[in-house]
């Protein structure tokens, strides 16, 4: 019988398998400074007839953004980061496009549930105004079968969590696959949080399958 104290092992090793990877990209100071004056003043030119939004409230604006003149910066951004995934992942397909591209405000209070975005390859978010209490983003294990028993841990590592706190600063890009489940925990903050979600398909999909589901 093998005791515990025994020198049993001749070798281990811990293999990683299945990753799940989150690509985050901080942008230049100068050209963030640009691309989100861009931002800012089309936003404030959409809810320019709005009221202010209450605490716990959150406004989401249409999902064509990626087609205005002012967006055109961060376009340039995404594309070039999506060929750079591709091109580390292997990827045989060249021709990707945008399928949507969304601003999100929340205001104090305010909070996003846990969702996806089915019919997508890639699907990000740039940040263009975080503040303390309203500069993370949770992404939550994309396993079904790991909840299936939930054990008591000691302490959490990234071996045992099924939630990831990323943090984000303004002129944070990040992209990650469609179908990993994200959230966003209440705005704690006296100040707006303002982010830019976008989603990347194939274009030889894009005809074929449903719409996105956002």
């Amino acid at each position: 019988m093998v005791k515990a104290s025994d020198q049993w092992i001749e070798a281990s090793d811990v293999i990683p398998m299945f990753p799940t990877l989150l690509w985050k990209i901080l942008v230049k100071p100068e050209l963030r400074d640009a691309i989100d004056a861009k931002i800012l003043a089309a936003l404030g030119s959409m809810r320019r007839d709005l009221p202010r939004l209450e605490p716990g409230r959150g406004w989401q604006s249409e999902q064509t953004l990626h087609d205005r003149e002012e967006f055109q910066d961060l376009v340039a951004c995404v594309d070039n980061a999506t060929r750079s995934i591709l091109r580390f992942l292997h990827i045989g397909h060249d021709a990707f496009e945008i399928t949507g591209c969304w601003a999100t405000v929340l205001a104090r209070g305010a909070a996003h549930k846990a969702h996806s975005h089915p019919n997508n390859y890639l699907s990000g978010a740039y940040y263009v105004r975080t503040h303390p209490g309203a500069d993370t983003i949770n992404f939550h294990d994309p396993r079904n079968q790991a909840g299936v028993i939930r054990t008591p841990v000691m302490k959490l590592t990234a071996e045992n969590t099924d939630q990831v706190v990323v943090r984000v600063t303004n002129g944070t890009l990040l992209l990650s696959p469609s179908y990993l489940e994200h959230s966003v925990d209440a705005n704690t903050s006296e100040e707006e949080r303002v982010s830019i979600s976008f989603n990347v398909m194939f274009s030889s999909f894009t005809e074929k399958l449903s719409k996105p589901l956002w």
